[in-house]
């Protein structure tokens, strides 16, 4: 299949993964209702991204504009401003700012935010990512406290914590995410906590500092795109090392709903994805969210294509058919966006 095509409705290949959770029956219905799929949708659920020679060329600033589909009001009314306030007052980072992701306003709006802790210097330099990488300052030992004091303020009920890779830490900075944790939970009792959390490099003990907390209900560390795009995208993590992080805190804290989520855009074929979604899956992960992936500068990577919304809507009902417990799929997504809601839908599915 062509990058270009990528139709509404195509029928999943038998090539996915042989350990693919999607049951039988499921399979034939999906595999039935899409069998009329047409090789002719190139240009009805795509639009064309940036040029690709442009990272390391000639930079075309035109090429940042959006398509008008993917262009959303920026307001800054009092709620925003407030938030805002609230978290240089505590000398906090969020990764709704760090990251310049398109929901900021809505969701300062509704006064919700992803602090990031242990600073706003990142040990790795992913393709996508706009948070800066430098040598990052020491961990700074109130900073629990603080995330807990701005929680509280706030008056959340879903609090979302996530932070920077800190591969120059012994632990990768788990220990500071536990105490962050239970210092919101000590503060906000009846809240739910949720972790996005780097890989840890792989090291299962301080994925257990973390996924061990009695406070939490949600972890989450993302896949972010397919595994033949790691060496441009994510160069210095691993597809399988993710997998195996989400399949070691599924196993061994089933109590915890697991969660991840990946961006389109970046150049993966639709069957690329239904494959990603497959490995999840078998990896016992039971939230997955999808969303476009919008360049930051234009010192990250080019945007191949944009989805169209509608387009989406394979994706969910795929998610569905193989038995995620819920699936958040858009061209706004976030792994952290109204995932409080994600948290809720997920549990009614489990019941």
């Amino acid at each position: 299949m062509s990058r270009e095509s990528l139709p509404i409705y195509t029928s999943p290949m038998s090539s996915r993964s042989e350990n693919s959770s999607l049951c039988a029956n499921d399979q034939a219905s999906f595999e039935h209702e899409n069998q009329h799929a047409h090789e002719d949708h190139h240009e009805h659920d795509r639009l064309p991204g940036h040029r690709m020679d442009d990272r390391f060329g000639v930079r075309h600033r035109s090429e940042l504009r959006l398509p008008e589909f993917l262009k959303k009001q920026i307001g800054k009314g009092e709620a925003f401003n407030a938030v805002s306030k609230l978290m240089n007052t505590h000398g906090l980072n969020t990764v709704c700012a760090e990251a310049r992701c398109p929901n900021i306003s809505e969701c300062f709006s509704k006064k919700t935010a992803t602090f990031m802790i242990m600073g706003k210097d990142c040990t790795r330099s992913c393709g996508f990512c706009s948070v800066g990488t430098a040598k990052p300052a020491p961990l700074d030992e109130n900073e629990p406290e603080s995330v807990a004091k701005a929680a509280e303020t706030l008056g959340l009920s879903h609090v979302v914590i996530t932070s920077v890779n800190r591969d120059d830490l012994a632990d990768g900075g788990a220990l500071h995410m536990r105490k962050t944790i239970e210092a919101v939970k000590a503060r906000l009792p009846h809240a739910t906590i949720e972790v996005l959390t780097p890989d840890f490099l792989g090291n299962m003990k301080d994925v257990d500092t973390v996924a061990s907390s009695p406070a939490l209900n949600v972890f989450n560390h993302n896949i972010e795109t397919i595994s033949r795009l790691y060496t441009r995208v994510r160069p210095r993590a691993r597809y399988q090392r993710s997998l195996d992080v989400l399949k070691h805190v599924a196993d061994h804290y089933p109590h915890l709903k697991v969660k991840s989520g990946m961006m389109v855009g970046l150049g993966e074929e639709h069957e690329e994805i239904l494959r990603l979604m497959d490995d999840l899956k078998a990896h016992h992960v039971g939230i997955f969210t999808m969303g476009q992936y919008l360049r930051p500068n234009l010192i990250n990577v080019p945007v191949v294509h944009y989805l169209k919304e509608e387009a989406y809507q394979i994706y969910r009902d795929y998610g569905k058919s193989i038995g995620f417990e819920y699936v958040f799929a858009g061209p706004f997504v976030r792994s952290s966006y109204h995932a409080g809601e994600a948290f809720a839908l997920a549990n009614q599915s489990q019941n």
